[in-house]
């Protein structure tokens, strides 16, 4: 029997289980030191594989719709960053540093591109749309998450980008995106019959960097600066971060005249923050002892914006197929 969509993914519970097993049993020493480079390692092929797998003629072809990807980014890298900013008096109050840092760091990530595109097929949206908007955000927030952390972050007393920060951004990220575009005409297509094996990099340098900043920060003490009820202030954040900018995309979508399948395309482009995005860029652009802080609303949102979207999606399908039947019965009336 099919899952529900509204209970927690393989990935999910994956990860759950991952910072149980750094709660218990953190690598420490030489062991933290070889997994560090084994995430690094893996993080850049992940990168690379990404780049091969980007198709440069959907984003080509997508351009020429630029008010929705506009929209879409500006969602993204705008809205969402806004929002945090406002937020910071009352979450400052609520939060520990690093967490409301966490957050902050939410809000400039770029959409996630897999489940973007998947709940607009499954909601009838405008799917090359979504590939297009979804691509493009990623491409950018290469580029646009860590100036946008640099901004925001240390003005709020985070650590500062530093030089050596932005040059492992170049060679760890965009200097293996870049060769993965070059090589695309030789590997792309071996990539496209090989989804399974991209997916497998893409959990495993995620469950690896996941794993190696848990235990960093348990042995820091994390659950002891993290409490239960902490965890729970989070969740309620996200959940309202979440709403809201889903109100702001619905409703702003159609004040701006998107028809029905467009509006789908930027709710779900426009409200969604990327995991796979998020973990590797955590590793380059923060200290190892903070990172598992500045996770976890990231992790937490993302689960919240599976099960949101996934019943959401399925309103909107079945209701664009109501309004598919309606007009298929007066057509066939006439």
């Amino acid at each position: 029997m099919a899952r529900p969509r509204f209970l927690p993914d393989n990935m999910t519970l994956l990860l759950v289980a991952v910072v149980i097993t750094a709660s218990i049993l953190p690598c420490t020493g030489t062991v933290a030191v070889g997994f560090d480079w084994l995430t690094t390692f893996m993080i850049g092929l992940l990168f690379f594989m990404h780049g091969a797998k980007l198709p440069r003629e959907a984003v080509v072809a997508g351009l020429t719709h630029w008010r929705l990807h506009l929209t879409v980014l500006l969602c993204t890298f705008a809205l969402f960053p806004l929002v945090g900013l406002l937020a910071g008096p009352l979450l400052t109050r609520l939060l520990a540093p690093e967490l409301y840092i966490g957050l902050l760091y939410l809000c400039v990530l770029p959409s996630t591109v897999q489940s973007s595109i998947a709940f607009t097929s499954v909601a009838r949206g405008n799917v090359p749309a979504a590939i297009c908007a979804a691509s493009a955000s990623n491409l950018l927030g290469i580029f646009l998450t860590p100036l946008l952390v640099g901004l925001l972050v240390t003005a709020h007393g985070g650590q500062q980008v530093s030089l050596d920060s932005i040059l492992k951004i170049v060679y760890q990220l965009l200097l293996p995106f870049v060769a993965g575009q070059v090589l695309r005409g030789w590997i792309g297509d071996w990539i496209a019959r090989n989804k399974s094996w991209l997916k497998f990099v893409d959990q495993s340098s995620i469950l690896l960097v996941v794993y190696v900043a848990f235990s960093e920060a348990v042995v820091q003490g994390l659950w002891h600066q993290v409490p239960p009820t902490m965890l729970v202030t989070v969740l309620v954040v996200n959940a309202v971060l979440l709403a809201l900018i889903m109100l702001v995309t619905t409703l702003g979508s159609r004040r701006l005249g998107f028809d029905k399948e467009d509006e789908i395309t930027i709710v779900f482009c426009g409200s969604k923050k990327s995991l796979a995005s998020g973990v590797p860029m955590a590793k380059v652009l923060f200290s190892s002892g903070s990172i598992g802080m500045v996770l976890l609303p990231v992790m937490l949102f993302h689960q919240l914006q599976l099960m949101v979207c996934a019943v959401l999606a399925a309103r909107y399908g079945a209701r664009q197929d109501e309004v598919a039947r309606a007009a298929a019965t007066e057509s066939g009336g006439d």
